[in-house]
């Protein structure tokens, strides 16, 4: 009998703070869990001891990915880490979606720091198509406080874009804090929705800076106070749904990954298999 929910859930690397893409693969099939995300370089959030890597640059460590997925029968569901720059094309990320088409990813994250909304959504229909060449879909991520800050702009870019392969990502965090919530999700196509990290926290911010909490500090969901059951259930049921749950004073009070994560795989099962198939 397959748990509830097993078959949908990933790991989200921003919940690992930079742990190598192997550990990441054998972490999630530990935990039971099919999916995780992916970023080619591996930069370190936070000091724990964790070695640099370059999926992009290292041939060796991309096939030892490929192997570790096949041995552990887990895939990479997202690769992250797409920014819209003032100045810079899209053009450069060619190499980029070249290597996450050799490790199969179907889909990419994009968010926008340019804060030129209209050359924004140009950007994102080009990188939609250098990644469409490759097989490969795109996402747009609304975030407070980037351009592309909450669900309603994020909806305009998928009419401007116009392509069945650009739709939205649904973060539990971003979407309720940016003033959206299940209702709004609920009165969107389905076909509209590719992705969604789930997560905890409360309605109100826990400090003063949002990218710091949304980055180092979220809640195992039933933690805090987001209506997660009701987020999940008007969510498409074909989705992945990511833990993107980084818990950084954990991490650095000695708390091991799969023990960060183990809670938030458990809940994210209980609440999954509560919401009407």
């Amino acid at each position: 009998m397959t748990t509830p929910g097993m078959d949908r859930l990933g790991i989200g690397m921003l919940s690992v703070f930079g742990l190598p893409p192997v550990e990441l693969v054998n972490l999630a099939a530990d935990l039971g869990c099919r999916f995780v995300s992916a970023a080619l370089q591996g930069m370190p959030l936070v000091p724990l001891g964790y070695p640099r890597f370059s999926l992009a640059d290292d041939a060796g460590l991309r096939r030892t990915v490929l192997a570790a997925m096949d041995a552990r029968g887990v895939a990479i569901s997202l690769g992250d880490g797409f920014l819209v720059l003032p100045d810079a094309e899209m053009t450069a990320f060619r190499a980029d979606l070249d290597v996450l088409a050799q490790l199969g990813v179907p889909q990419i994250n994009v968010v926008s720091l340019d804060p030129d909304l209209a050359r924004s959504f140009d950007q994102f229909a080009a990188l939609t198509e250098l990644a469409a060449h490759r097989g490969i879909q795109t996402l747009v991520e609304p975030v407070p406080g980037l351009t592309v800050g909450d669900l309603p702009t994020a909806l305009a870019a998928v009419e401007h874009v116009g392509r069945p392969d650009f739709r939205v990502l649904i973060d539990t965090m971003h979407l309720i804090r940016s003033g959206s919530g299940a209702a709004d999700v609920a009165a969107i196509d389905p076909a509209r929705i590719g992705y969604a990290q789930l997560n905890d926290t409360t309605l109100r911010p826990r400090g003063g800076n949002y990218m710091e909490e949304a980055m180092f500090e979220r809640m195992v969901p039933g933690e805090g106070e987001l209506p997660l059951r009701d987020i999940l259930s008007v969510l498409p049921s074909d989705i992945v749904i990511e833990l993107e749950v980084p818990r950084r004073q954990l991490a650095l009070d000695g708390v091991s990954p799969i023990d960060r994560l183990r809670p938030c795989v458990e809940a994210a099962r209980r609440l999954l298999s509560e919401v009407p198939s």
